[in-house]
């Protein structure tokens, strides 16, 4: 099943609730009309794309329609998907050419960052490439019981540490090991804990530290996992995270259980950060890379 197949079922539920509404929004157009183009603007703001970009996406199709000189539902349809489209900005994928290169995971707890550090690992296993699970969530014991099983689950490597240990600690192990087994991807999860920012944004400097003092040649990724089903608090959580660590990637996890899947355009808006992945499913390989033309093409249709 292809990335469109994927998305197209995995946005059922946000399909029923926001492409319905916004086909029958677009299908009134029969010109130039601002009642049409608030109507539009108060449809994608409940589709939770937020008052920002939904106000920039409306904007910048009121200037399209008086530019082009668009007439019909049809071309008013193409001209807000190539918006949205430029909106979303290009998925320019994962620069892991280092051997190692590390995936630095962060996100709060219950988003399935863990999940998506085993989904990561499936991914990458599948193409041959050695990786190795690193366990930086020391505070929660769960957490890295359950990346054991994903490491065996995978064939991945696993490294872990006592309940409590110093995160950046296991990560300077995983760097060592890493080096001496030859593993090409490091993949590390980190700690949740927003309510206290002070400490996270302290462990997420240390743990960049060591790999910068270890790495210095090395290619680094950090992913933010958000759950879709979050909607606007998802948008709050990347903010704040964004604070704390320099990301270079969204992951956006259960698409499929939302209405909302509005939600990545209010965040590759706000934060100009790329969406890389969504999970669509609970399987292992339900993680795909993200393809903001065939998102949008799945979103509103006419594929």
């Amino acid at each position: 099943m292809g990335f469109f197949d994927k998305i197209r079922q995995g946005l059922s539920r946000t399909k029923e609730n926001m492409t319905a509404r916004l086909n029958s929004t677009i299908a009134s157009f029969t010109g130039e009309n601002e009642d049409f183009f608030e109507e539009l603007e108060e449809t994608l703001i409940l589709s939770d794309v937020g008052a920002e970009a939904s106000m920039e996406a409306v904007d910048r199709l009121r200037d399209t329609v008086e530019e082009r000189g668009l007439r019909g539902p049809d071309e008013v349809r193409a001209a807000l998907k190539e918006i949205l489209v430029d909106m979303l900005g290009k998925n320019t994928g994962m620069k892991l050419d280092s051997r190692p290169s590390v995936i630095l995971v962060v996100g709060v707890n219950g988003v399935g960052k863990t999940t998506t550090i085993g989904k990561l690992a499936k991914l990458y296993g599948g193409q041959g490439k050695k990786v190795l699970l690193a366990a930086g969530d020391t505070f929660r014991a769960a957490a890295a019981e359950q990346l054991g099983v994903w490491a065996e689950r995978t064939g991945a490597g696993f490294v872990r540490h006592e309940e409590g240990s110093d995160p950046a600690a296991v990560v300077f192990d995983s760097i060592s090991a890493a080096i001496a087994r030859g593993t090409e991807i490091i993949i590390v999860d980190t700690a949740g804990r927003l309510h206290n920012k002070s400490n996270l944004m302290n462990e997420l400097n240390k743990i960049s530290r060591v790999i910068d003092r270890e790495m210095p040649w090395g290619d680094r990724e950090t992913l933010l996992v958000l759950d879709a089903t979050t909607g606007q608090n998802g948008l709050l959580q990347a903010e704040e995270f964004a604070k704390s660590a320099p990301l270079t990637g969204i992951v956006l996890t259960k698409l499929d259980g939302t209405a909302k899947g509005g939600i990545v355009f209010a965040i590759a808006s706000k934060l100009g950060v790329p969406v890389k992945f969504v999970g669509v499913g609970e399987q292992a390989d339900d993680l795909i890379p993200f393809d903001p033309e065939e998102f949008t093409e799945a979103l509103l249709g006419d594929k």
